[in-house]
């Protein structure tokens, strides 16, 4: 077995993500057989000593057929009445059963808000640490009733990576309908499962997709995604179907693993770099690039060749490379206004109040490719 299955084997706090496709089919709407199967592998490491935090999607799943509705709507109203109903339904399931066992489950609903604003991020923090010291098992789940762009452009991976550094995880696992990634789609046949994810270069040249189910926002995409933030942050990742949850929550030795960074990333960086919105970006030249990518130096105006948005000094702005690659981000120090009379100069040859990085290093957080 290798070592990233070894510590997700071993870890004494997990973040679990199971998608809709899992949970909820169109016509019956929420499936509690399936939803007790996930149970009893939760519970089963939990019975190991292990704290585990539940992300769980198929709020608005579960709201379809109450509804009468055939398919998930594509107007944000009926996205929200979907999630209104649903969300009381999943709730209501999770307690019961969860219950079969005496365990309790804390509810938490989260919007993008409440871990992009540092302020709202502590106090998630703190929520979570209660609940797991009193024995209690979070499920977490977007806002969908009230969110907005949460639900047309958010999805379920994005938020457990992002809560997994949250609550100071030790892996993270995702679970669908599809058990693994692969190097082609495998209902083509003629693919290779892909059984552990080392490095950058291992997902070279994937093509991955959307949820072939129509109840998800993400896919294979955004579980890539969100393994490859939990990695990068020092989080051992895993991807797995939720028919073998038993497996994934045990051995671990199903699905894709990725391995993690050496060293875990510091909140303040991995809020830089994966939970804070971007208000604008800042074109480096490939001097630039080198200095703060590969040596983790301040930026500086020499190497500015452009910006975009509509940002203010403190504000977090992405840096790109010349091929408009994202390679970092950071809080900018000026305002885009004052910024266009600056890029390209050299710091001896601006004013004395303007000698200052456009970002300083320690508001730096560079970005894998």
């Amino acid at each position: 077995m290798s070592e990233v299955r070894r510590r997700l084997a071993g870890a004494e706090r997990l973040v679990v993500k199971v998608g809709s496709s899992a949970l909820t089919t169109a016509g019956s709407g929420l499936d509690v057989e399936r939803l007790d199967s996930l149970v009893d592998a939760v519970v089963g490491r939990v019975r190991r000593g292990t704290q585990i935090v539940l992300v769980s999607s198929g709020a608005i799943g579960a709201g379809l057929a109450p509804l009468s509705i055939s398919a998930r709507p594509r107007d944000l109203a009926t996205q929200q009445a979907a999630a209104s109903v649903g969300q009381l339904a999943l709730a209501h399931a999770y307690a019961e059963s969860f219950g079969r066992y005496a365990l309790t489950v804390g509810q938490v609903l989260l919007t993008s808000d409440d871990v992009v604003r540092r302020a709202h991020y502590r106090n998630a923090q703190r929520t979570f640490s209660r609940l797991l010291t009193l024995g209690a098992v979070p499920v977490v789940n977007e806002n969908d009733t009230v969110a907005t762009e949460e639900i047309r452009f958010g999805d379920n991976d994005r938020l457990a990576s992002l809560v997994a550094h949250l609550i100071g995880a030790e892996g993270l696992i995702l679970l669908s309908d599809v058990d693994a990634l692969y190097d082609g789609d495998p209902r083509a046949g003629g693919t290779r499962r892909i059984a552990e994810v080392r490095s950058e270069s291992d997902l070279a040249g994937l093509a991955v997709g959307r949820s072939s189910s129509g109840l998800g926002t993400g896919g294979m995409m955004s579980k890539v995604a969100a393994a490859r933030t939990a990695a990068a942050a020092g989080i051992p990742a895993l991807i797995a179907s939720a028919g073998e949850a038993p497996c994934a929550l045990g051995d671990a030795a199903v699905g894709t693993a990725f391995t993690h960074a050496a060293t875990r990333m510091s909140a303040r960086r991995f809020w830089l770099g994966y939970a804070a919105g971007s208000h604008g970006r800042l074109h480096l030249d490939d001097g630039a690039v080198a200095a703060v990518v590969g040596r983790r130096r301040s930026l500086l105006a020499a190497g500015v060749t452009g910006v975009d948005g509509d940002f203010q000094a403190g504000d977090v702005v992405d840096l790109v490379d010349p091929s408009q690659a994202v390679v970092a981000r950071g809080v900018v120090a000026y305002d885009v206004t004052e910024l266009p009379d600056l890029i390209g100069r050299s710091t001896r040859d601006l004013p004395p109040d303007q000698r200052r990085e456009v970002v300083h290093a320690d508001d730096l957080a560079p970005l894998p490719h």
